[in-house]
């Protein structure tokens, strides 16, 4: 099975920061610009519901989680 992983499009984030809110220790936003930084491109079992809430909330759906979904067997 192959572990799920994010990924960003900075070029179509809009800077709203709804991932860094909803999965902080996965996402942050530049300080420069407000865009998406991504921080755990393969996040922890612990913190895979809150990326996937960040993916679902994106309202430029900027974010991509590849591979099987959180809490799936």
């Amino acid at each position: 099975m192959s572990t799920p992983h994010l990924s960003v499009d900075r070029e179509r984030c809009i800077g709203a920061g709804m991932c860094a809110m909803t999965a902080p220790s996965v996402f942050d936003q530049d300080p420069d610009d407000g865009l998406v930084i991504l921080l755990r491109p393969e996040p922890a079992a612990a913190h895979g519901a809150a990326a996937q809430m960040a993916v679902g909330l994106c309202p430029a759906g900027a974010i991509t989680l590849h591979g099987p979904k959180a809490g799936s067997s």
